[in-house]
């Protein structure tokens, strides 16, 4: 088990991670303190745990409004996919048919050029 220590309003913290996910953590905690000094800049001086709990309700904003996107390009996602398989579907369709319209043409063809050369032989 890895630790990190992350900075959150001039406070240090120090966190177990996974092993690996140091850089992450870091990251994470860095977004954090960014948000907690955005707060800070636009409410002014309102006491650490006020602006701790304050980030954090943005962040699960922000969270909820991903989510909401995300749910909503895997509906987009999953209509796409029906259209395309709807698509193909027509396209398997159209394509027997003109395979058997090509089919009967060669026919008919082969049955015009019989005529032909029965009528020039005759």
């Amino acid at each position: 088990m890895a630790t990190v220590t992350v900075t959150i309003a001039g406070h240090r913290y120090r966190l177990a991670c996974d092993d690996g996910q140091e850089d992450h953590v870091a990251r994470l905690g860095e977004r954090l303190d960014e948000t907690v000094q955005e707060l800070r800049a636009s409410v002014g001086e309102i006491g650490d745990q006020r602006l701790t709990v304050m980030a954090a309700m943005l962040t699960m904003d922000r969270l909820s409004e991903a989510e909401e996107r995300i749910a909503a390009l895997q509906d987009e996602i999953a209509e796409l996919r029906e259209g395309r398989n709807e698509a193909l579907d027509r396209c398997e369709a159209l394509e027997a048919e003109v395979s058997e319209a090509m089919e009967r043409t060669s026919e008919r063809l082969s049955q015009i050029a019989r005529t032909v050369r029965g009528t020039a032989a005759s």
